[in-house]
């Protein structure tokens, strides 16, 4: 005879208790029932189509070096799957040819993003209401704009709201405190510098919550193409300072987005 499966006897006591909702209950049946290790063979590729189920959010298609036809039957895998699909590092060339073959579908050529969706309202930003869990993005300069970008696009992706702070680095000190009470209010702050990187440990020194520091590739000879800001991080003084790697934006992104949709799950009330 068949054991019972544990995880749905765990899920039917704590219905029968009332800790969860006969909908809650019936979603997180579905869940065990999901087969977490679906792939899609397509050909040049194996895309994983479990990684939604087991880590909360699809697999990303890294563009550069990829054709455009092996991206569009990646995505098209997807979508099929019901997932929607975020592209990185696409040039604008083989952007424009992916367009065209995508009903929904947004284009940040400064991020260097496609977000291919499954509807027209699954590509708009989040709405950001106030007291929810949502992500600070921090330029510390104009020429960060581009890696903010791609944090931003991520975090769209992810459905994880988010706020903005632009052009505040360390060579202005006022221009930070006259936004910190707001960085505050964010549930994670992905801080994004290049020169000596010293913006991230300033904002941390200011907040409660995780900052996320992306060194990138912008500043001048003894700056090594981003590699001075990226051992300045790292051995920031600031305990709440992670670091990603140089000009990475998507990671940035996703992880502050991890820690948001996170705490927002943790928020939802349980209804009776």
């Amino acid at each position: 005879m068949n054991r019972p499966d544990p995880a749905l006897i765990q899920i039917l006591g704590e219905l029968s208790s009332g800790a969860v909702s006969v909908e809650a209950a019936a979603d997180l049946i579905a869940a065990s029932q999901r087969d977490t290790s679906a792939i899609a063979n397509v050909e040049g590729a194996t895309v994983d189509l479990g990684r939604a189920d087991r880590c909360g959010f699809g697999e990303v298609i890294y563009g550069e070096g990829k054709s455009t036809e092996l991206i569009q039957r990646i995505a098209q895998a997807q979508l099929d799957a019901g997932q929607s699909c975020l592209v990185t590092r696409i040039d604008p060339t083989a952007a424009a040819q992916v367009r065209r073959n995508f009903a929904f579908i947004h284009h940040n050529p400064l991020a260097r993003t496609l977000r291919i969706g499954l509807t027209s309202e699954s590509l708009k930003p989040p709405k950001l209401d106030a007291g929810q869990p949502h992500v600070a993005v921090v330029t510390a300069g104009s020429t960060d704009h581009c890696i903010a970008e791609e944090a931003v696009e991520t975090l769209a992706w992810m459905n994880v709201p988010y706020s903005r702070f632009e052009d505040i680095g360390v060579a202005g000190p006022q221009r930070l405190l006259g936004v910190v009470g707001e960085i505050r209010r964010a549930s994670a702050v992905v801080v994004i510098a290049g020169m000596e990187g010293a913006l991230p440990a300033a904002v941390a020194g200011h907040v409660a919550s995780m900052v996320i520091a992306v060194p990138t590739s912008s500043g001048y000879g003894a700056h090594f193409n981003g590699l001075t800001p990226l051992m300045g991080m790292l051995t920031s003084c600031a305990a709440n300072v992670a670091v990603v790697n140089i000009d990475a934006g998507f990671k940035g992104g996703f992880l502050a987005g991890i820690i948001a949709s996170g705490l927002a799950a943790a928020k939802t009330p349980v209804t009776q």
